[in-house]
């Protein structure tokens, strides 16, 4: 970096955010920007097609969570090309769905999949400052959004803040498995072939970027004192296959 406000890049000219700069938002807008063409094909490789059962068990764990509520307001934020926004619009089919992220290029590759018949909207917007009413939303949901944030405590307020008394917070974020074993196969794929993948495609900063926000992100009982922190009640997470991701929960309290 030669400056506070330059974002660092790879050899490949590719964007790599960098935390510890002042331009991390920056950087972490343009890198999504970078990649927002081949994102979903990319990722379905480089989660070995997992993502496709990590969002539908987290929808499932929040239906559990939420112990019956009804859905009328959906907001995902830092929804990226729209895969869980489009999800829970099918999963809540009488809905109003709406989805979040400060990207515009991965917002335009989510509203080529249309809207559901009018449920569903996409606007731009930053997660640390969400241009929704409070308590006006049922389900505030995000995937493989925190460790993407400058501030995740504020994020975890701003999601709260939003919701309905009673209403559920969804957090699914990619962590470290528990098994030493699963931990050290993880690793091996993580670490290294996933950003082999990414300087395949003209992509090595951010998919070397990938485990390295890993490794920045708290550990699951941090992010559990966080969400309390922020005003939320009955947090939990849920592992998922073998806890190389999670599903954060927590609820708004309700009035007395």
């Amino acid at each position: 970096m030669t400056g506070a406000d330059t974002v660092r890049t790879a050899p490949d000219g590719s964007p790599y955010p960098d935390r510890s700069s002042p331009a991390f938002e920056r950087g972490v807008q343009a890198m999504f920007a970078h990649i927002a063409g081949g994102y979903e094909a990319l990722d379905h490789l480089a989660s070995l097609g997992q993502d496709f059962v990590w969002r539908p068990l987290a929808v499932w764990a929040a239906d559990r969570y939420r112990r019956g509520r009804p859905v009328a307001r959906v907001l995902d934020v830092g929804c990226g090309t729209g895969e869980l926004t489009r999800l829970e619009a099918h999963h809540y089919p009488r809905a109003k769905v709406a989805g979040l992220d400060f990207t515009e290029g991965m917002l335009r590759r989510a509203r080529l999949h249309g809207n559901e018949d009018g449920r569903v909207e996409y606007c731009r917007a930053s997660a640390l400052a969400l241009p929704v009413a409070a308590g006006s939303v049922d389900l505030c949901s995000s995937a493989f959004l925190l460790r993407n944030l400058a501030d995740i405590a504020q994020g975890f307020r701003e999601m709260g803040r939003v919701l309905r008394p009673g209403g559920t917070l969804l957090a699914l974020e990619i962590t470290e498995p528990e098994n030493p074993r699963l931990a050290a196969l993880f690793h091996a794929y993580f670490d290294r072939v996933v950003p082999a993948l990414g300087a395949a495609v003209g992509s090595a900063g951010p998919y070397r970027y990938l485990p390295e926000s890993l490794r920045d992100l708290p550990p699951r009982a941090e992010l559990l004192h966080l969400l309390g922190a922020s005003g939320l009640e009955r947090p939990c997470a849920v592992p998922l296959s073998g806890g190389v991701v999670t599903a954060y929960l927590a609820a708004a309290p309700e009035r007395l």
